[in-house]
């Protein structure tokens, strides 16, 4: 595929999604075209450009030659010199940069919900949050939109939103990926993050974001030989966590297991309280220091543009005693100290990325708790200096992406992607209509690696309508087994990483759900809008979308 055609699919799915919030600044079409034909060119004359095709958004508060930074808040906008050498690598090597994305204001927060550009909602599920505070860039990855984003985390911006839309998100060890031409939210726990839909997308990007960092190599314990060795925390250590979520974790601990890793119980007390004091004490003081006399005046000015909340947390700031932040760095030491003793010779900690997924509106109604609640498991990274790799890791009970993340000593980043792979082998989804074998968009399934592993038959709870849709297929619908029938279905088993491409390109009125099978399992599969099935015909009669066809022909 020309780097050209790409362009066009992007602008098409641009239009297809309809998320105007996703984005702060998107560039023109014709404007990308042009630089999409200079790429072609210079790859027909020979050019090496390894991501050449890879579509890149940045997040807001990150420098591109041409665009306004403006970190969510547009009265703070300025026109930036240059790229930030995160985005001039990646171009460098051949990306093509489509525009800017939204971003919890001042990148401060875990919604993405806290910006004047709006809301930005879940790529699966838009009552849901997608996650902050690199929501746009999560979301323009997650729906099939760009190949690459860039983000930061401070306190898991990198991270959660790739576990609520299901995709991969590494933060590299502080330093390796340079913060120059980032707006900060607190300098010194800053790092530019990356988001893919797959582990290798993303790993082949931070090789050409990664840099030597500056600071002096530790000397990381020797690694003794054997399987790879992952701690995990006592379930009740979890805390609170979202129906189903506990299983899922678990869930994952097993596949590490079953693929070889030796799983070892730590404390996460220590990770826990840390992560407490990361807005919580004084550490949030570096957050007035970035742009605290910014907010001062424009609110003196009005406020305009400023959203209430990330005004508060950094206006609150600007009174923290100094000698608050000396007691806290010495108890942070202390901690630190705990939390490696606990990690030990483990070569990373498996955590759930987040404890729960919340919607919009309950974010509306408690905007601080909500947010607090969501960085339990990440805010503690940077606070110790810790390198973390966020991927999927199958479905919610509500049939939405769940995720978890490895997290390591900083410079691991390689080990801790290693022991992600584990958990990439395959999910199972099952299909009813054009994606069926021999259908028009099973060959969208074989790209994927997708294997066919059997063909069965949903729980007699379902009914089948024929949609309008270019190519023609159906949509299938819940509606318990008083008023369903049973519909034939095929099971396929997909990479992980596969699912998550899959979805990036599911197109409205189809929706990814939990559809029972005739064995009484659940797997995830493609449902429908019920709003589409309005004037659709109802062909559950003839036992499947096969059948139907049949009769047609």
């Amino acid at each position: 595929m020309s780097v050209l055609t790409r362009v066009h699919l992007a602008y098409a799915r641009i239009e297809a999604v309809d998320r105007p919030e996703i984005w702060i600044d998107l560039r023109p079409q014709a404007e990308v075209e042009k630089e999409a034909q200079a790429i072609d060119a210079r790859l027909a004359a020979g050019e090496h450009l390894p991501l050449a095709g890879k579509l890149l958004a940045a997040k807001g508060n990150i420098d591109v030659a041409g665009l306004k930074t403006t970190a969510g808040c547009p009265a703070y906008a300025y026109t930036p010199e240059g790229d930030a050498p995160a985005v001039a690598r990646l171009r460098t090597a051949g990306a093509l940069v489509l525009g800017t994305t939204n971003l919890d204001q001042f990148a401060t927060g875990l919604v993405g919900t806290r910006s004047p550009h709006g809301a930005v909602r879940g790529a699966l599920d838009p009552a849901r949050i997608s996650g902050g505070s690199s929501s746009g860039s999560a979301v323009a990855v997650a729906l099939g939109i760009v190949d690459l984003a860039l983000g930061t985390d401070t306190a898991g911006s990198g991270r959660v939103p790739a576990a609520f839309n299901g995709i991969v998100g590494l933060k590299p060890t502080r330093g390796l990926v340079p913060a120059t031409g980032v707006v900060p939210a607190c300098a010194s726990l800053d790092c530019v993050t990356v988001f893919a839909r797959t582990l290798p997308e993303a790993e082949q990007a931070l090789s050409y974001l990664a840099s030597p960092s500056g600071r002096e190599l530790p000397a990381l314990p020797q690694r003794a030989p054997g399987p790879w060795r992952v701690a995990v925390p006592p379930t009740a250590q979890l805390g609170e966590l979202d129906e189903g979520w506990a299983q899922a974790y678990e869930a994952a601990v097993e596949q590490l297991v079953a693929a070889g890793a030796e799983v070892r119980t730590l404390d996460l007390t220590p990770f826990t309280e840390a992560a407490a004091m990361l807005y919580g004490g004084a550490f949030v003081a570096e957050r007035y220091t970035a742009v605290g006399s910014f907010v001062d005046k424009l609110i003196s000015e009005g406020g305009e543009g400023l959203d209430p909340t990330v005004a508060g947390i950094i206006t609150r700031a600007r009174d923290i005693p100094a000698h608050q932040l000396f007691a806290d760095q010495d108890r942070l030491a202390a901690l630190r100290t705990r939390a490696l003793a606990e990690l030990g010779d483990a070569d990373a900690l498996l955590l759930p990325t987040a404890p729960g997924h919340p919607t919009l509106a309950e974010v509306a109604a408690d905007p601080l708790g909500a947010n607090a609640r969501l960085g339990r498991f990440t805010n503690s990274t940077n606070l110790f200096d810790l390198a973390a790799v966020a991927v999927p890791a199958g479905l919610t009970p509500a049939a939405l992406p769940f995720g978890v993340m490895l997290i390591g000593p900083a410079f691991t980043d390689e080990r801790l992607a290693r022991i992600a792979a584990l958990l990439q082998p395959g999910l199972r989804i099952a299909v009813v209509g054009a994606h069926l074998s021999g259908q028009p968009l099973n060959p969208q399934l074989l790209s994927l690696g997708a294997e066919w592993e059997r063909t069965t038959t949903t729980a007699p709870a379902y009914r089948l309508h024929a949609l309008s849709t270019t190519p023609p297929k159906p949509g299938l619908v819940h509606v318990g087994e008083s008023a369903g029938a049973r519909i034939e279905a095929e099971v396929w088993r997909l990479p992980a990483a596969g699912l998550g491409r899959l979805l990036g390109e599911l197109p409205r009125p189809m929706a990814l759900g939990r559809v029972e099978l005739a064995d009484g399992t659940h797997v995830p599969g493609f449902l429908c809008e019920p709003a589409a099935l309005e004037g659709a015909e109802d062909i559950t009669e003839y036992g499947g979308w096969r059948g139907y066809l049949r009769t047609r022909a």
